[in-house]
């Protein structure tokens, strides 16, 4: 299914949107008379905001039968906006996943001529409340269904950092406290014995050599003292 903002009509006849109870779908707050402003069109007229643990769902109050919808996973960034010179209202701004090599579209929309097409171009919406000390309680209630809603390539990117080498500390190979089984801080698992002669570059035999040559030097010293001591 394509990211992005989509059209909403799975409405019940009490006016709540029909949740996927098969998913494991569930309310978790509703908001009334909140408009939604998308891209840079003029905010809608006050509807009914529902905050689901899968989605964002916005229902119109004045058309009935219209709204939109874009799941947690498709939204990737949210923040409370307070500032007048970024926008005149104080509100709850989103950031959506849109549709790939596309351009935001200008003005309106004609619903009956395209507009659903033109809904996944949307990149950001943003939610005005009635009232505004509401919107950190609603700022909250996203952070909340966004933990429920891991980006699920997360993971996999993480696995494929360990796997090539990523963010690897301490070598990336020993993990807990060190203990007796290693060598020289180095888990045995991991570690490779060194030939000698063959100590990162530098040849090792001639100080072998040099080795034998005293212990030779040694023992004639010994016997040469054994003679003069009449022995």
């Amino acid at each position: 299914m394509a990211p992005g903002l989509k059209r909403f009509t799975d409405v019940a006849v009490d006016g709540t949107p029909r949740l996927d109870d098969a998913a494991g779908e569930e309310l978790v707050c509703v908001e009334r008379a909140a408009s939604v402003a998308l891209g840079n069109r003029a905010p809608e007229p006050p509807g009914t905001l529902f905050i689901t643990t899968r989605r964002v769902i916005w229902l119109s109050g004045a058309e009935k039968g219209k709204g939109y919808a874009v799941g947690f996973l498709d939204i990737t960034l949210h923040a409370v906006s307070r500032d007048p010179e970024a926008y005149p209202s104080p509100c709850l701004y989103t950031q959506i996943e849109a549709e790939a090599d596309s351009d935001e579209e200008d003005g309106d929309f004609d619903s009956e001529a395209g507009g659903d097409s033109q809904l996944p171009k949307i990149s950001e919406m943003r939610i005005i409340l009635a009232d505004a000390a509401q919107l950190d309680s609603l700022f909250n209630a996203f952070c909340h269904c966004a933990e429920l809603n891991p980006d699920p390539t997360a993971e996999e990117n993480e696995d494929s950092d360990l796997f090539h080498g990523g963010d690897m500390t301490n070598g990336g190979w020993i993990h807990g406290d060190e203990d007796e089984h290693m060598v020289d801080g180095i888990d045995p698992e991991f570690f490779i014995p060194i030939p000698i002669g063959q100590n990162g570059g530098d040849d090792l035999s001639s100080s072998v050599l040099e080795l034998q040559i005293n212990d030779q030097r040694f023992e004639d010293a010994d016997e040469e003292e054994a003679r003069e001591n009449g022995h």
